[in-house]
């Protein structure tokens, strides 16, 4: 995701960025675990932290009034950052392949239904503060006086 600028993320659909979040936590915790076994801790847990830090946005971007779903998402994504911790600290990339397995099995089922649900727009960008409160007119369309006196 590092190439992705701030204005395309900000063109981005919240189902798009929800996937772009899924994506970058596979990639970082499959990096991880190959450092980990390669002993390179100090990069490993950089890696662990960031993989942490991903589930904890994805658990606050949550939309508690869709039903069960997200609470049992809350619960999934608590999980496995509590088994990324363990991982972390006891070195054990058993634990931490299980949190893989489980990441793409959710990215999956995210992409299927993302893909099977219309297409959703992207967040309207917001406007500054002198934005909001300025009146723009259409001179386009508001009678020329000049043209009107003939």
């Amino acid at each position: 995701m590092d190439f992705l600028s701030k204005e395309l993320l900000y063109q981005k659909s919240p189902q798009e960025l929800t996937s772009l979040l899924y994506e970058a936590a596979i990639t970082k915790l499959e990096k991880a675990i190959q450092d980990t076994r390669e002993q390179n801790y100090i990069e490993a847990n950089q890696s662990f932290q960031r993989v942490n830090d991903i589930l904890h946005r994805l658990g606050a971007g949550l939309n508690y009034e869709s039903g069960i779903i997200a609470d049992q998402l809350d619960a999934v994504y608590n999980f496995m950052a509590q088994e990324i911790v363990m991982a972390n600290l006891k070195k054990d990339t058993a634990r931490a392949e299980e949190v893989l397995i489980l990441l793409k099995e959710i990215a999956d089922s995210w992409n299927q239904a993302a893909k099977a649900s219309p297409a959703a727009k992207p967040r309207p960008a917001k406007a500054n503060p002198y934005e909001q409160h300025v009146k723009v007119e259409d001179h386009d369309q508001s009678p020329n006086k000049m043209e009107a006196g003939k």
